[in-house]
């Protein structure tokens, strides 16, 4: 007997029909790359995915933060002999202390003489047997010992582990997140990489305003949503100057709007040279000035691709909780601002109208900012 780590995905890549084959096949890349440098063995029998590692912990930590993957269980490994398959399941419940137990078979072996139903009955008869102080409850068990019989041998569990779900990473082409030091960004990051898409990062860096600190707060940001996406490179725009010549020449109260407008500007432009389809924001509806249905309209005017924001109908209580799940949230927090919240007006702009903004940067030269700081970008 050995101990095995079940691996169940999205019941989506099911219903891929001719291209299940294709997302299988990327899943089980990305879970070769998440558990890359350990000492493991990738075991398929009947349509079932299991993998050995001597360090189950460790295996079972990095492949529950795969996309793609729903639910992993740590099973038995054992023969095909009725005989063992019961011992086991007896094992199961010795773990705990349970009043309540249900046997849910699936026979995929049709060559076992007993069928599912005769498996369950007899297997639950045994534990009966030989544990004192538990019964069958097929309504409501305290747990569930399944098992499961394939070709090469007999799988048995009882616990679950929820994994992160979605779909394989890299399935749905790409988007290019632009990422604060706050605990909006990194969720919305974190949701789109969840539907499989692949994520780039963007940040606007304001020196000497926004300190170094700042920087390496977003680099850690990064850092963490690559446990779930692999490498993912980290494109810092220098933003001082467009915020100098926005303050120096447009109204005070158009300030944060029109450097939304700039930020999507620059954004679009990266994304058309690394061909990357879309733009990810962290942007959540009337959460403050520049995300007012007025002010998304207004910055949605200078992108030429789809702007996606995921977390456009969330609660902010919402968002903090998927920040904790993913291990962002402490990291968001550090007191380090970010361009977005050193230059604020007293009194932005709730409902800004496009002609007037317009008019207001007509009096910047928008393509040369814009040209100059996509050029002189760092990428980490």
């Amino acid at each position: 007997m050995r101990k095995l780590l079940l691996i169940k995905y999205s019941a989506e890549i099911f219903l891929k029909g001719l291209n299940r084959n294709k997302f299988e096949k990327t899943l089980k890349d990305n879970i070769r790359r998440v558990i890359n440098g350990m000492d493991y063995e990738f075991i398929l029998d009947s349509g079932r995915w299991f993998l050995h590692s001597n360090d189950m912990e460790e295996l079972s930590k990095r492949v529950r933060k795969v996309f793609g993957v729903q639910e992993i269980c740590i099973v038995s490994e054992v023969s095909l002999s009725f005989d063992d398959i019961c011992l086991q399941a007896l094992r199961e419940l010795e773990e705990g202390e349970y009043k309540t137990f249900k046997v849910e078979t699936n026979r995929a072996n049709k060559k076992f003489p007993k069928n599912s139903m005769e498996i369950s009955r007899e297997v639950g008869a045994f534990i009966l047997n030989n544990k004192q102080d538990i019964r069958v409850d097929v309504k409501n068990p305290e747990v569930v010992v399944n098992i499961e019989v394939r070709e090469k041998g007999a799988y048995i569990y009882s616990k679950k582990i929820k994994a992160v779900g979605g779909m394989p990473y890299g399935t749905n082409g790409a988007t290019l997140l632009m990422l604060s030091g706050g605990i909006d960004s990194p969720v919305a990051g974190y949701m789109m990489g969840r539907r499989g898409v692949e994520l780039h990062s963007i940040y606007f860096h304001s020196h000497p305003y926004t300190s170094e600190r700042a920087k390496e707060k977003v680099i850690e940001l990064n850092n963490i949503l690559k446990k779930y996406t692999g490498n993912t490179k980290l494109y810092v725009v220098p933003f001082t100057k467009i915020q100098m010549e926005i303050m120096d020449k447009c109204r005070e109260d158009e300030l944060t709007i029109i450097m939304r407008r700039f930020m999507m500007r620059i954004s679009c432009a990266l994304a058309e040279a690394l061909n990357i389809q879309s733009v990810t924001t962290g942007e959540s509806i009337g959460q403050v000035a520049s995300q007012t249905m007025d002010s998304l309209v207004v910055t949605n005017a200078v992108s030429d691709r789809p702007v996606f924001r995921p977390l456009i109908s969330m609660d902010k209580e919402d968002i903090m909780n998927i920040s904790r799940q993913i291990g962002t949230y402490e990291t968001s927090i550090l007191p380090y601002e970010d361009c977005c919240t050193i230059f604020v007006p007293k009194h932005p702009k709730t409902k800004p109208i496009l002609r007037m903004i317009e008019n207001s940067e007509s009096l910047l030269n928008v393509e040369e900012l814009v040209k100059d700081a996509v050029e002189n970008i760092e990428i980490i």
